[in-house]
């Protein structure tokens, strides 16, 4: 409290007793895979197709992360960070090796440079010629330069030794889509350089490195966090929610790894997601699995069980501008998209499922009823195509063997509450821990679980019956304040999907009954 010294009228602002909790992200996507360009192992932001395809290239033909990422924002995406993993940061952030030198001559004072031409466009070869200029009577500091494309002529420049805006080397520079022009003599006014011919070629670009390459291990999406690749990357991210590779399978249908390698990788996605507390793994099946063969990869080759994982089957068919035909890719993306789409409409608290998958034209097993009770037991979310409804995801389950955290709306809810209360609360940190600040913590999370009740994501009539906060002389006995800790108690009831919807009907006598007042 300040000291006052001098009669008079002061004013002072006093903080509030409880600064409310704000709602974090809870649809922010991370996909690990392969690019045609961009950065190697750097976690880039997009927001959007257009911004994906500036940075990343565009479609490529056998591979899924730019599928995945299109059917992320089609579905209802919005930002997401994309690793492409294949390369090292050494490799120029994937812009391919350095160009070699160009190939030079000098004549006179003067040093003719040719121009890395755009990929795409061959220079050949290229000839400068300094000759006299046309006319009559020329003055002594004027020339011509010739450039000729595979023996043809195709620039003329008019130049001066003079400091004007004809000199030689200015005058190139702005005009000439071939060459370039330095001054290389030291001392004294340059002079008009005899005439003669140099050849030069422009520099051979050397490839770029590939989109998918020849070689590819567990290491490369898993990656490592000091050096920030792969999963790795991801760590010092903190807003993403969901992690995908589709990539994974599309250089397990190249060859270029197994399916250890493949469960592998994703149990360290799961890892990964587990580790951080506040994201969730989208696993993809592999490829051209019956109902039966993916209960048996499911349960026995990979038998995951984790509650920060939910995997998706079977894959869907979309248009493939690559190579103009449909064809087969992971749901990881849409599914991503539909998660994101859902919280936007209805809150993370609603399973993301019975929704449309936009983009989706078919799928790669049509599943029955009957099918899909042998699968969603397990954990395996369904997409289902439903004659005038479209193809719809028809499961909200994680890979979790324990009830509590059966469905996947209730731990991405506990996720999303988690995350707020802990940046809400940061405050908190250095207060005096005594009754005060903990009637404080109360109002705070309190008011901010309110809130979620009327949104509808507690179960309850009244707050009471929603969710409970202690935070007092109890949980905060005289040992825990002298080791500086500050114990607050919170309890929720979640609500649940309506899975299974049940109506009984029961047959009723027909007729009616008169009663006599």
């Amino acid at each position: 409290m300040p000291t006052y010294l001098t009669p008079g009228v002061y004013v002072e602002e006093i903080e509030a007793g409880a600064r409310p909790i704000e709602g974090v992200g809870t649809a922010v996507a991370a996909f690990v895979g392969f690019a045609a360009d961009g950065p190697f192992n750097t976690p880039t932001l997009v927001s959007n197709w257009g911004q994906f395809t500036q940075t990343f290239g565009d479609f490529m033909e056998g591979c899924y992360l730019a599928q995945s990422v299109y059917g992320y924002f089609l579905n209802g995406g919005t930002n997401c960070y994309i690793v492409r993993i294949g390369g090292s940061r050494a490799q120029d952030n994937g812009a391919g090796p350095k160009q070699i030198e160009a190939r030079q001559a000098v004549l006179g004072g003067y040093r003719f440079v040719a121009k890395e031409l755009p990929e795409g466009k061959p220079a050949g070869e290229i000839t400068v010629e300094v000759a006299d200029p046309t006319g009559d009577n020329p003055a002594e500091d004027r020339f011509t330069v010739l450039v000729k494309q595979d023996g043809k002529v195709v620039e003329t420049h008019n130049v001066t030794t003079k400091r004007t805006k004809e000199n030689v080397v200015t005058a190139v520079r702005e005009k000439s889509s071939l060459i370039t022009i330095e001054e290389v003599a030291t001392g004294g006014a340059v002079t008009k350089p005899d005439k003669g011919t140099a050849v030069l070629s422009a520099p051979p670009k050397e490839p770029s490195a590939p989109p998918v390459p020849r070689r590819v291990a567990a290491d490369d999406y898993v990656g490592d966090v000091a050096d920030r690749t792969g999963f790795g990357g991801l760590e010092a991210i903190d807003e993403i929610t969901m992690v995908a590779a589709p990539d994974l399978m599309a250089a397990y249908q190249r060859d270029l790894i197994d399916l250890d390698t493949v469960k592998a990788v994703q149990l360290a996605m799961i890892a990964h997601c587990e580790l951080m507390g506040d994201r969730m793994a989208i696993i993809d099946p592999p490829p051209a699995l019956n109902p039966q063969e993916v209960r048996s990869w499911r349960m026995d080759a990979a038998g995951y069980d984790s509650k920060y994982a939910a995997l998706y089957y079977p894959w869907v068919q979309v248009l493939d501008p690559a190579s103009g035909t449909n064809t087969y890719i992971p749901p990881s993306g849409h599914m991503a998209g539909v998660w994101a789409r859902t919280d936007a409409t209805r809150g993370v608290h609603k399973a993301p499922a019975n929704e449309v998958v936009r983009g989706a034209l078919a799928l790669e097993t049509h599943l029955t009823k009957a099918e899909q009770e042998l699968l969603n037991p397990i954990g395996v979310n369904c997409v289902r195509s439903f004659s005038g409804k479209g193809i719809r995801v028809w499961g909200a389950r994680t890979l979790s063997s324990d009830p509590a955290w059966r469905y996947l709306n209730v731990r991405r809810l506990f996720n999303y509450l988690e995350e707020s209360i802990l940046n809400g609360t940061q405050w908190v940190v250095f207060e005096p821990n005594d009754d005060a600040l903990w009637a404080r913590i109360r109002r705070t999370i309190s008011a901010f679980l309110v809130m979620e009740w009327r949104k509808g994501a507690l179960f309850g009539l009244t707050p009471d019956e929603a969710f409970f906060v202690k935070c007092d002389r109890e949980t905060n006995p005289a040992e825990g304040i002298d080791l500086g800790q500050v114990i607050c108690e919170v309890g929720i009831a979640p609500v649940k999907p309506a899975e299974f919807v049940i109506f009984r009907l029961a047959q009723m006598s027909g007729g009616t009954s008169l009663v006599n007042e």
